[in-house]
Protein backbone atom coordinates (compact mmCIF):
# COMPACT_ATOMS: atom_id res chain seq x y z
CA UNK A 1 0.00 0.00 0.00
CA UNK A 2 1.38 3.38 -1.00
CA UNK A 3 1.10 6.63 0.94
CA UNK A 4 -1.31 7.93 -1.68
CA UNK A 5 -3.75 5.04 -1.22
CA UNK A 6 -3.48 4.59 2.54
CA UNK A 7 -6.40 5.93 4.59
CA UNK A 8 -7.30 6.60 8.20
CA UNK A 9 -10.51 5.08 9.52
CA UNK A 10 -12.05 6.10 12.82
CA UNK A 11 -13.91 3.17 14.39
CA UNK A 12 -15.80 3.60 17.64
CA UNK A 13 -16.05 0.84 20.26
CA UNK A 14 -19.62 1.45 21.39
CA UNK A 15 -21.47 4.55 22.52
CA UNK A 16 -20.02 4.24 26.03
CA UNK A 17 -16.78 2.46 25.12
CA UNK A 18 -18.21 -0.91 26.08
CA UNK A 19 -16.18 -2.76 23.43
CA UNK A 20 -12.84 -0.99 24.04
CA UNK A 21 -11.19 -3.56 26.29
CA UNK A 22 -12.27 -6.51 24.16
CA UNK A 23 -11.00 -4.83 21.00
CA UNK A 24 -7.59 -4.05 22.50
CA UNK A 25 -7.16 -7.43 24.21
CA UNK A 26 -8.14 -9.44 21.11
CA UNK A 27 -6.53 -7.29 18.42
CA UNK A 28 -9.72 -6.33 16.59
CA UNK A 29 -11.94 -3.41 15.68
CA UNK A 30 -15.59 -4.33 16.13
CA UNK A 31 -18.82 -2.47 15.39
CA UNK A 32 -22.42 -3.25 16.19
CA UNK A 33 -24.94 -2.57 13.41
CA UNK A 34 -26.54 -5.79 14.67
CA UNK A 35 -29.56 -5.29 12.42
CA UNK A 36 -27.43 -6.19 9.40
CA UNK A 37 -26.10 -9.65 8.48
CA UNK A 38 -22.68 -10.50 7.03
CA UNK A 39 -21.28 -8.08 4.46
CA UNK A 40 -18.77 -10.61 3.10
CA UNK A 41 -20.50 -10.91 -0.27
CA UNK A 42 -20.86 -7.15 -0.81
CA UNK A 43 -18.07 -5.96 -3.09
CA UNK A 44 -19.04 -2.31 -3.62
CA UNK A 45 -21.13 0.50 -2.20
CA UNK A 46 -24.17 -0.35 -4.32
CA UNK A 47 -24.19 -3.90 -3.00
CA UNK A 48 -23.95 -2.72 0.62
CA UNK A 49 -26.77 -0.22 0.07
CA UNK A 50 -28.96 -2.97 -1.41
CA UNK A 51 -28.25 -5.19 1.60
CA UNK A 52 -29.16 -2.36 3.99
CA UNK A 53 -32.47 -1.73 2.25
CA UNK A 54 -33.28 -5.43 2.08
CA UNK A 55 -32.56 -5.90 5.79
CA UNK A 56 -34.47 -2.81 6.93
CA UNK A 57 -37.44 -2.40 4.62
CA UNK A 58 -38.85 0.58 6.56
CA UNK A 59 -35.64 2.61 6.59
CA UNK A 60 -35.73 6.00 4.86
CA UNK A 61 -33.31 6.80 2.06
CA UNK A 62 -31.16 9.18 4.11
CA UNK A 63 -30.63 6.69 6.95
CA UNK A 64 -30.01 3.91 4.44
CA UNK A 65 -27.28 5.93 2.76
CA UNK A 66 -25.79 6.80 6.14
CA UNK A 67 -25.65 3.16 7.26
CA UNK A 68 -24.46 1.90 3.90
CA UNK A 69 -21.66 4.46 3.73
CA UNK A 70 -20.27 3.43 7.09
CA UNK A 71 -20.64 -0.30 6.50
CA UNK A 72 -19.04 -0.01 3.04
CA UNK A 73 -16.12 1.98 4.50
CA UNK A 74 -15.62 -0.67 7.20
CA UNK A 75 -16.08 -3.86 5.19
CA UNK A 76 -14.98 -2.91 1.66
CA UNK A 77 -12.93 0.28 1.53
CA UNK A 78 -10.78 -0.44 4.58
CA UNK A 79 -7.67 -2.29 3.44
CA UNK A 80 -4.83 -4.13 5.16
CA UNK A 81 -2.25 -1.52 6.19
CA UNK A 82 -4.76 1.29 6.71
CA UNK A 83 -4.63 3.13 10.05
CA UNK A 84 -7.43 2.71 12.59
CA UNK A 85 -8.18 5.37 15.20
CA UNK A 86 -10.30 4.31 18.19
CA UNK A 87 -11.20 7.11 20.64
CA UNK A 88 -11.34 5.58 24.12
CA UNK A 89 -14.18 6.87 26.28
CA UNK A 90 -13.14 4.94 29.38
CA UNK A 91 -9.60 6.33 29.65
CA UNK A 92 -9.80 9.59 27.63
CA UNK A 93 -7.08 8.25 25.33
CA UNK A 94 -6.88 7.31 21.66
CA UNK A 95 -5.82 3.89 20.40
CA UNK A 96 -3.91 3.75 17.10
CA UNK A 97 -3.29 0.65 15.02
CA UNK A 98 -3.09 -0.86 11.55
CA UNK A 99 -5.53 -3.19 9.81
CA UNK A 100 -4.09 -6.71 9.50
CA UNK A 101 -6.98 -8.72 8.10
CA UNK A 102 -10.01 -8.73 5.82
CA UNK A 103 -13.57 -8.19 6.94
CA UNK A 104 -15.29 -11.09 8.71
CA UNK A 105 -18.60 -11.72 10.40
CA UNK A 106 -17.63 -13.61 13.52
CA UNK A 107 -18.81 -14.52 16.98
CA UNK A 108 -17.83 -12.13 19.76
CA UNK A 109 -19.08 -13.56 23.00
CA UNK A 110 -22.54 -14.87 22.20
CA UNK A 111 -23.24 -12.50 19.31
CA UNK A 112 -22.23 -12.33 15.67
CA UNK A 113 -20.39 -9.08 15.00
CA UNK A 114 -18.70 -7.20 12.16
CA UNK A 115 -14.96 -7.62 12.80
CA UNK A 116 -11.61 -6.41 11.41
CA UNK A 117 -8.27 -7.62 12.77
CA UNK A 118 -6.07 -4.74 13.95
CA UNK A 119 -2.59 -4.55 15.44
CA UNK A 120 -2.96 -1.91 18.14
CA UNK A 121 0.48 -0.28 18.00
CA UNK A 122 -0.21 2.62 20.38
CA UNK A 123 -3.27 1.82 22.51
CA UNK A 124 -2.86 4.65 25.02
CA UNK A 125 -2.10 7.91 23.20
CA UNK A 126 -3.32 10.93 25.24
CA UNK A 127 -5.92 13.05 23.45
CA UNK A 128 -3.67 15.99 24.23
CA UNK A 129 -1.10 14.59 21.77
CA UNK A 130 -3.30 15.73 18.86
CA UNK A 131 -4.15 19.17 17.52
CA UNK A 132 -7.63 20.57 18.06
CA UNK A 133 -8.60 20.10 14.41
CA UNK A 134 -7.85 16.36 14.55
CA UNK A 135 -9.67 16.01 17.87
CA UNK A 136 -12.66 17.68 16.24
CA UNK A 137 -12.57 15.05 13.49
CA UNK A 138 -12.29 12.32 16.13
CA UNK A 139 -15.40 13.73 17.83
CA UNK A 140 -17.82 13.29 14.95
CA UNK A 141 -21.05 11.44 15.75
CA UNK A 142 -20.52 8.41 13.56
CA UNK A 143 -19.35 4.88 14.24
CA UNK A 144 -17.09 4.58 11.17
CA UNK A 145 -15.70 7.26 8.89
CA UNK A 146 -12.48 8.42 7.30
CA UNK A 147 -10.36 11.22 8.70
CA UNK A 148 -8.76 13.03 5.79
CA UNK A 149 -8.66 16.80 6.20
CA UNK A 150 -5.71 18.96 7.23
CA UNK A 151 -3.01 16.48 6.24
CA UNK A 152 -4.40 13.96 8.74
CA UNK A 153 -2.61 10.93 7.27
CA UNK A 154 0.88 12.34 7.72
CA UNK A 155 0.10 13.72 11.16
CA UNK A 156 -1.51 10.56 12.58
CA UNK A 157 1.29 8.45 11.06
CA UNK A 158 3.75 10.68 12.92
CA UNK A 159 1.95 10.12 16.23
CA UNK A 160 1.73 6.39 15.48
CA UNK A 161 5.53 6.40 15.26
CA UNK A 162 5.77 7.82 18.79
CA UNK A 163 6.30 11.47 17.89
CA UNK A 164 4.11 14.52 18.44
CA UNK A 165 1.47 15.82 16.06
CA UNK A 166 3.29 18.37 13.85
CA UNK A 167 0.03 20.26 13.33
CA UNK A 168 -1.44 21.70 10.17
CA UNK A 169 -0.32 24.80 8.32
CA UNK A 170 -2.82 26.66 6.08
CA UNK A 171 -0.43 26.45 3.13
CA UNK A 172 -1.09 22.73 2.91
CA UNK A 173 -4.06 21.70 0.78
CA UNK A 174 -6.80 20.13 2.90
CA UNK A 175 -7.44 16.59 1.65
CA UNK A 176 -10.93 15.78 0.39
CA UNK A 177 -12.15 12.31 -0.40
CA UNK A 178 -14.35 11.91 -3.49
CA UNK A 179 -15.17 8.22 -2.95
CA UNK A 180 -18.82 7.21 -2.47
CA UNK A 181 -19.75 6.45 1.10
CA UNK A 182 -17.12 8.81 2.54
CA UNK A 183 -18.26 12.05 4.16
CA UNK A 184 -16.25 15.24 4.24
CA UNK A 185 -15.04 15.87 7.80
CA UNK A 186 -16.57 19.35 7.76
CA UNK A 187 -20.00 17.95 6.94
CA UNK A 188 -20.18 15.45 9.82
CA UNK A 189 -22.19 16.30 12.95
CA UNK A 190 -19.91 16.85 15.93
CA UNK A 191 -20.14 15.99 19.61
CA UNK A 192 -20.20 19.62 20.72
CA UNK A 193 -19.70 18.82 24.41
CA UNK A 194 -16.59 16.79 23.61
CA UNK A 195 -15.28 19.52 21.30
CA UNK A 196 -15.69 22.12 24.06
CA UNK A 197 -14.04 19.79 26.57
CA UNK A 198 -11.04 19.25 24.28
CA UNK A 199 -10.67 23.01 23.85
CA UNK A 200 -10.58 23.47 27.63
CA UNK A 201 -8.03 20.67 27.98
CA UNK A 202 -5.81 22.35 25.36
CA UNK A 203 -6.09 25.69 27.19
CA UNK A 204 -5.04 24.12 30.50
CA UNK A 205 -2.16 22.29 28.84
CA UNK A 206 -0.84 25.55 27.41
CA UNK A 207 -1.10 27.57 30.63
CA UNK A 208 -0.66 25.12 33.51
CA UNK A 209 2.51 23.15 32.89
CA UNK A 210 4.94 21.80 35.46
CA UNK A 211 4.45 23.27 38.93
CA UNK A 212 1.52 25.36 37.67
CA UNK A 213 -0.48 22.17 37.18
CA UNK A 214 0.21 21.17 40.79
CA UNK A 215 -1.04 24.63 41.84
CA UNK A 216 -4.25 24.04 39.86
CA UNK A 217 -4.79 20.64 41.49
CA UNK A 218 -4.13 22.21 44.88
CA UNK A 219 -6.79 24.87 44.21
CA UNK A 220 -9.31 22.18 43.22
CA UNK A 221 -8.65 20.17 46.40
CA UNK A 222 -8.96 23.29 48.55
CA UNK A 223 -12.26 24.13 46.86
CA UNK A 224 -13.36 20.57 47.60
CA UNK A 225 -12.85 21.05 51.35
CA UNK A 226 -9.31 19.77 51.88
CA UNK A 227 -6.72 21.65 53.91
CA UNK A 228 -3.56 21.44 51.83
CA UNK A 229 0.17 22.12 51.80
CA UNK A 230 1.70 22.59 48.36
CA UNK A 231 5.35 21.61 47.93
CA UNK A 232 7.54 24.36 46.37
CA UNK A 233 8.88 23.99 42.82
CA UNK A 234 11.75 21.56 42.43
CA UNK A 235 12.36 18.11 43.98
CA UNK A 236 9.35 17.21 46.10
CA UNK A 237 10.28 13.86 47.61
CA UNK A 238 7.49 12.11 45.77
CA UNK A 239 4.66 14.31 47.08
CA UNK A 240 3.46 17.53 45.43
CA UNK A 241 0.56 18.14 47.81
CA UNK A 242 -0.21 17.05 51.37
CA UNK A 243 -3.89 17.23 52.26
CA UNK A 244 -6.10 16.40 55.21
CA UNK A 245 -9.43 17.24 56.72
CA UNK A 246 -10.11 19.71 59.51
CA UNK A 247 -8.88 23.26 60.08
CA UNK A 248 -5.22 22.23 60.26
CA UNK A 249 -5.38 19.34 57.81
CA UNK A 250 -4.58 16.87 60.61
CA UNK A 251 -7.80 14.88 60.51
CA UNK A 252 -8.33 11.71 58.53
CA UNK A 253 -8.30 10.83 55.80
CA UNK A 254 -4.83 12.15 55.09
CA UNK A 255 -3.90 12.40 51.42
CA UNK A 256 -0.63 12.40 49.43
CA UNK A 257 -0.88 13.81 45.91
CA UNK A 258 1.60 13.44 43.07
CA UNK A 259 1.11 15.52 39.89
CA UNK A 260 2.73 14.72 36.54
CA UNK A 261 2.26 17.24 33.73
CA UNK A 262 4.03 15.41 30.90
CA UNK A 263 2.00 14.64 27.80
CA UNK A 264 2.79 10.91 27.79
CA UNK A 265 1.25 8.02 29.74
CA UNK A 266 2.84 7.40 33.14
CA UNK A 267 4.14 3.96 34.04
CA UNK A 268 3.88 1.84 37.18
CA UNK A 269 7.06 3.34 38.68
CA UNK A 270 5.19 6.57 39.37
CA UNK A 271 2.36 4.66 41.04
CA UNK A 272 4.75 2.68 43.24
CA UNK A 273 6.60 5.86 44.25
CA UNK A 274 3.32 7.39 45.43
CA UNK A 275 2.50 4.26 47.42
CA UNK A 276 5.91 4.48 49.09
CA UNK A 277 5.33 8.13 49.95
CA UNK A 278 1.98 7.26 51.51
CA UNK A 279 3.70 4.78 53.82
CA UNK A 280 6.48 7.23 54.65
CA UNK A 281 4.12 10.07 55.58
CA UNK A 282 1.34 7.98 57.09
CA UNK A 283 -1.32 8.89 54.54
CA UNK A 284 -4.34 6.63 54.23
CA UNK A 285 -5.16 7.80 50.69
CA UNK A 286 -3.31 8.84 47.57
CA UNK A 287 -4.16 10.77 44.41
CA UNK A 288 -2.05 10.38 41.28
CA UNK A 289 -2.72 13.09 38.68
CA UNK A 290 -1.10 12.36 35.32
CA UNK A 291 -1.98 14.74 32.51
CA UNK A 292 -0.92 12.24 29.84
CA UNK A 293 -2.87 9.38 31.39
CA UNK A 294 -1.60 5.94 32.36
CA UNK A 295 -0.20 2.94 30.56
CA UNK A 296 -1.68 -0.56 30.67
CA UNK A 297 0.69 -1.86 33.35
CA UNK A 298 -0.09 0.99 35.75
CA UNK A 299 -3.85 0.61 35.24
CA UNK A 300 -3.66 -3.12 35.95
CA UNK A 301 -1.57 -2.59 39.09
CA UNK A 302 -3.82 0.21 40.33
CA UNK A 303 -6.79 -2.18 40.56
CA UNK A 304 -5.15 -3.68 43.66
CA UNK A 305 -5.09 -0.26 45.31
CA UNK A 306 -8.61 0.75 44.35
CA UNK A 307 -9.60 1.65 47.91
CA UNK A 308 -6.44 3.63 48.69
CA UNK A 309 -5.32 5.42 45.51
CA UNK A 310 -7.28 7.33 42.90
CA UNK A 311 -6.03 8.08 39.39
CA UNK A 312 -6.87 11.30 37.56
CA UNK A 313 -6.05 11.87 33.90
CA UNK A 314 -6.62 15.17 32.10
CA UNK A 315 -10.32 14.48 31.68
CA UNK A 316 -10.78 13.61 35.37
CA UNK A 317 -9.06 16.82 36.43
CA UNK A 318 -11.24 18.90 34.10
CA UNK A 319 -14.35 17.23 35.52
CA UNK A 320 -13.16 18.17 39.02
CA UNK A 321 -12.64 21.74 37.82
CA UNK A 322 -16.21 21.84 36.48
CA UNK A 323 -17.47 20.63 39.86
CA UNK A 324 -15.55 23.18 41.93
CA UNK A 325 -15.15 26.09 39.52
CA UNK A 326 -17.30 28.60 41.44
CA UNK A 327 -15.10 28.03 44.53
CA UNK A 328 -11.74 28.35 42.77
CA UNK A 329 -9.68 31.48 43.60
CA UNK A 330 -10.10 34.52 41.31
CA UNK A 331 -6.56 34.21 39.92
CA UNK A 332 -7.31 30.66 38.70
CA UNK A 333 -10.63 31.73 37.18
CA UNK A 334 -8.83 34.58 35.39
CA UNK A 335 -6.35 32.16 33.83
CA UNK A 336 -9.11 29.69 33.06
CA UNK A 337 -12.25 31.66 32.15
CA UNK A 338 -15.19 29.25 31.81
CA UNK A 339 -18.92 29.75 31.35
CA UNK A 340 -21.60 27.15 31.93
CA UNK A 341 -23.63 26.46 28.79
CA UNK A 342 -26.78 24.43 28.23
CA UNK A 343 -27.68 22.48 25.12
CA UNK A 344 -30.31 19.97 24.15
CA UNK A 345 -29.03 16.42 24.59
CA UNK A 346 -29.53 14.43 21.42
CA UNK A 347 -29.38 10.68 21.31
CA UNK A 348 -25.92 9.62 20.21
CA UNK A 349 -26.57 7.35 17.27
CA UNK A 350 -24.84 3.99 16.97
CA UNK A 351 -24.29 5.12 13.42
Amino acid sequence: MTATTQKIFLVRAGASGEDENYALEHGVAIIRFSEYPSLATAKDYAAVLALVKASQTQINSRAAGNHAGQLWAYAVAMQVGDIVVMPRKITAQVALGRVTGSYKYAKVGSDLRHVRNVEWIRPDVPRTAFGQDLLQSFGALKTVYTVARNNALQRVTTVLAGKIDPGFTPTQDPTRNPDPGFADDDAIALDLALAAHDQIVAHIQARFHGHALAQLVNAVLTADGWTTKLSPPGPDGGVDIFAGRGSFGLDSPRLCVQVKSQNTPSDATVYRTLQGSMLTFGAEQGLLVCWGGFNKVLLAEAKQGHFTVRLWNSSDLVQAIYRTYEKLPPEIQTQLPLKRAWMLVQDEPET
